[in-house]
């Protein structure tokens, strides 16, 4: 039990940290910066492809670019969308074949994230706001 709300701890924090400082830089008067995140929230939007596949493409990518930060939002956002436990393994094969062994590491978060998420515990759940 203890993991668990460590782990939940956590992911408030990196959800908290992550919306405060989004928030930060975006009140900045950076027209580059702004169209940065407008862009990045207008690609995981459904289009040809739906959200769900985005999403998964979006954490092979973090799997492989070894992007903790990224992984977590990704792996909270598949959840979300509706990724079963035998899609999210297949992800993570297609992540680890691209990435190599060097991706085990940030595998094991990325996993130990899904068990959380999957233990029903509302409290693990992030609400990240805008993927950039």
């Amino acid at each position: 039990m203890a993991g668990a709300r460590r782990m939940s701890d956590k992911l408030a924090e990196f959800t908290a940290f992550r919306q405060r400082m989004n928030e930060r830089i975006l009140a900045e008067d950076n027209q580059v910066v702004r169209r940065f995140f407008a862009l990045d929230t207008q690609t995981y939007k459904a289009g040809a492809l739906d959200v769900k596949t985005k999403e998964m493409l979006g954490l092979v990518a973090s799997l492989v670019l070894r992007c903790d930060d990224c992984i977590s939002y990704h792996v909270a956002q598949c959840k979300e969308a509706g990724v079963e436990r035998d899609a999210f393994f297949e992800v993570f094969s297609v992540g680890l074949v691209v990435g190599g062994s060097i991706v085990i590491p940030h595998l094991r978060r990325a996993v130990d994230l899904l068990d959380q998420l999957e233990s029903g515990s509302e409290s693990d759940k992030t609400a990240c706001a805008d993927h950039a």
